[in-house]
């Protein structure tokens, strides 16, 4: 058993910040400067550390972004959002696992920004090298892209139910559905774009330099004009819902003795 304690709920909403200015400033390079845009993750935190009082920001982010990687592996070990143990909850759960890994990961390049160690120029492409150079790593790799296309539809069913209002306050300001609406459907958009770098990789025998990372799938959007551009805008979207969310997410208890988490009804 493990005790939900006000520590526990400033690392959620320190994360939640993190991912606010991540995605504001994500939103904000591709419709700013495509250089730095298109060195991916690397080229965000970079621009971060370019701000003022920049380096402390960075650490902010590295440490949120932790946080609310950690927030989400508390999903599968603890079903802290009560979906349950059958096909669907569990299948919900593995997505937060996955959403766990990957903020662990821009945690760690954001970690790297903040500290000058070298990145080895390989990102997510020197990652998915090795993963097709053991036995079925094709196979992992296209089931992962399979996985991003399963999350976008579940981004683009949150942005047009807007069922995630469920776990936000009653007190939260009135834009807060058609942000996360926007922010959301940009986001499914993204998803798709890696989705199929990760298919192409895996199932087409593309090569691992086909795998995008978040900051490359958005600056692979460049040439399709308006599609980018209401990409680029939802994303700083869902820079400023995230940032609602820091303040007005409804936070479920740890503790399994504390029952069904009393989500707010939409």
């Amino acid at each position: 058993m493990v005790d939900k304690s006000e520590k526990f709920n400033w690392l959620v909403r320190v994360g939640d910040f993190s991912r606010a200015v991540l995605y504001f400033v994500l939103g904000l390079l591709a419709l700013t400067s495509a250089g730095a845009i298109s060195q991916g993750s690397d080229g965000i935190f970079k621009a971060v550390e370019e701000f003022p009082a920049g380096t402390a920001l960075l650490w902010v982010l590295v440490v949120g972004l932790t946080a609310y990687a950690l927030f989400r592996f508390a999903s599968p070990l603890f079903d802290i959002e009560n979906n349950g143990s059958d096909k669907k909850g569990w299948g919900k759960r593995l997505g937060h696992a996955g959403s766990g890994i990957a903020h662990l990961a821009l945690a760690w390049t954001g970690y790297k920004v903040a500290t000058g160690s070298p990145s080895g120029g390989s990102g997510a492409s020197g990652a998915a090298a090795g993963v097709l150079s053991v036995e079925f790593g094709g196979v992992v790799l296209g089931l992962l892209g399979v996985a991003f296309f399963l999350a976008a539809v579940n981004q683009a069913d949150k942005a047009i139910s807007g069922k995630f209002m469920h776990r936000i306050s009653a007190r939260a300001p009135d834009s807060t559905r058609w942000l996360g609406g926007a922010g959301f459907a940009a986001r499914s958009v993204v998803y798709v774009v890696i989705g199929w770098s990760l298919v192409q990789a895996g199932f087409l025998s593309s090569g691992p330099s086909q795998v995008k990372t978040l900051g490359e799938a958005v600056a692979s959007l460049a040439g399709t004009g308006w599609l980018f551009t209401l990409t680029a805008a939802g994303l700083i979207l869902f820079g400023l819902f995230s940032l609602i969310l820091a303040r007005y997410r409804i936070i479920p208890e740890i503790d399994s003795d504390q029952g069904v988490p009393k989500f707010r009804a939409a």
